[in-house]
């Protein structure tokens, strides 16, 4: 007896349909977000009571530590303030990062999260044991 979707029985129709319904819902959700970031070398990351880091601010300990390991690999404070700098700048990047939604009605935005939610229903029942 063949198998269907995901090797249980239930259908491949509703796997397919669920899938084209997710991917065209999480298609247009995408599609309807813009994003905007502020990220530069002189905009600020973080702030500890009055002193603001910047993102250029970073770079002086990940060159530091940079410098260290290309000096000696074993040198492991290197490794900690190329690394560290490096986690914290890409943090501080993705903490920059604003999404804003592209001008559409309540309806619009009901239509796309029913399509992705209605697939997504669709998909994972497709993927289940029927008894």
């Amino acid at each position: 007896m063949p198998k269907g979707a995901g090797g249980t029985e239930g259908g491949i129709v509703q796997f397919l349909i669920g899938l084209a319904l997710m991917v065209g819902g999480g298609y247009l959700f995408l599609d309807s977000v813009q994003v905007r970031t502020g990220f530069g070398m002189g905009s600020r990351l973080y702030g500890f009571g009055g002193f603001q880091i910047t993102s250029g601010m970073l770079l002086i300990p990940f060159m530091i530590g940079v410098t260290m390991v290309f000096y000696s690999r074993r040198n492991y404070l290197g490794w900690v303030l190329a690394g560290g700098a490096l986690v914290a700048l890409v943090f501080g990047v993705i903490r920059s990062i604003n999404f804003v939604f592209v001008g559409m009605s309540a309806f619009d935005l009901l239509l796309i999260l029913t399509l992705f939610s209605g697939g997504l229903g669709i998909f994972l029942n497709s993927l289940r044991k029927l008894n």
